[in-house]
C-alpha cells in the first residue's frame, strides 16, 4: 500500500512539474498600433547600409533583445513575462504591415509592455534600429 501511494504521488509530482514548466504563458495578441499620420508619412532618412545596420544591431542588443530576442522572433528572456507577444520581426506579414515611419513611432513612443525610447535613443539611432529590424526578415 505504501509503495503504491509513493508511486502514484511520484507520478502526480512529475506530471505537475512537466505541466508547470512547459505550458506557455497566455499572452494576448497585441492590438493594432494607433499611429499618427505624421509618422505614417515619414521616410527613413538613414541609408540601410552596413554602417547603419551595425549601429542598429548594437542599439537593438542593448535595448530590445531582452524582449524581442536575438533574431527578432519575440523570444527574448523577458518575453514570457510580458502581457502581450512582442512580435516576430522576421515574419513577412509583420514586415509588410508597417512602413519605416511606423516602426520608428513604435520605438519612439512605445505602449503597454513596449517602453518608449524617446530620450534614450537619438533620432539617428532610432532609424538605425529600424534598418536593423528590416534586416531580420526571413
Amino acid at each position: 500500500m505504501k509503495t503504491r501511494f509513493l508511486f502514484i504521488s511520484s507520478l502526480l509530482l512529475i506530471a505537475f512539474a512537466i505541466y508547470a514548466f512547459n505550458v506557455p504563458q497566455d499572452q494576448k495578441k497585441p492590438a493594432p498600433w494607433k499611429i499618427d499620420a505624421k509618422f505614417k508619412a515619414m521616410k527613413n532618412p538613414a541609408p540601410g547600409d552596413a554602417e547603419s545596420i551595425k549601429l542598429g544591431k548594437a542599439l537593438y542588443a542593448k535595448h530590445c533583445k531582452s524582449c524581442h530576442g536575438n533574431l527578432g522572433l519575440g523570444d527574448g528572456p523577458k518575453a514570457a513575462n510580458l502581457e502581450t507577444f512582442p512580435g516576430d520581426f522576421s515574419d513577412a506579414k509583420w514586415q509588410a504591415t508597417y512602413n519605416d515611419g511606423e516602426v520608428y513611432y513604435m520605438i519612439f513612443a512605445g505602449r503597454d509592455d513596449m517602453p518608449k525610447f524617446d530620450g534614450k535613443i537619438d533620432e539617428e539611432g532610432t532609424w538605425a534600429v529600424v534598418n536593423y529590424v528590416r534586416s531580420l526578415k526571413k
